[in-house]
């Protein structure tokens, strides 16, 4: 019987958990805004992780750009919540950092809008259809 989650899953796990704690509390930059961190994929040699996240910043301007500085600051302090992490995990090497921001999120409200604009598109059709007289296939 294989096992549920593979060890890899269960570091994946706790590094996101671990991860967001340290960048709720330790990472001070203004450029940052709330982050949420979606998920991280561990490779099998445990020699790099995968971290993407989101971003609520707190700047106004351009939301590619917040997006930009937003990672620019999470790949910056990679080191440093590398070594927090190790501090926390005990595995005999830590995995290196990678932060990707996650465009899932804005994907799926586009998705989301335009299902909407779909649904209300065929109501209009048939009330018009109603209207009219005629039916609609």
């Amino acid at each position: 019987m294989p096992r549920d989650f593979s060890r890899t899953d269960r570091i994946a796990d706790q590094i996101q958990k671990d991860l967001a704690a340290l960048i709720q509390r330790e990472l001070k930059d203004p450029r940052l805004g709330m982050v949420t961190i979606n998920a991280v994929k561990v490779s099998k040699d445990l020699s790099y992780s995968e971290v993407y996240f989101t971003a609520l910043s707190s700047l106004d301007g351009d939301e590619t750009e917040q997006q930009k500085a937003a990672e620019e600051v999470l790949t910056n302090a990679a080191g440093f919540l590398r070594m927090e992490l190790s501090r926390g995990i005990r595995l005999r090497v830590m995995p290196q950092l990678r932060f990707h921001y996650d465009h899932s999120v804005e994907r799926g409200q586009t998705l989301s809008r335009l299902i909407d604009s779909a649904r209300q598109r065929d109501r209009s059709l048939g009330e018009q259809a109603e209207d009219d007289g005629t039916e609609t296939e």
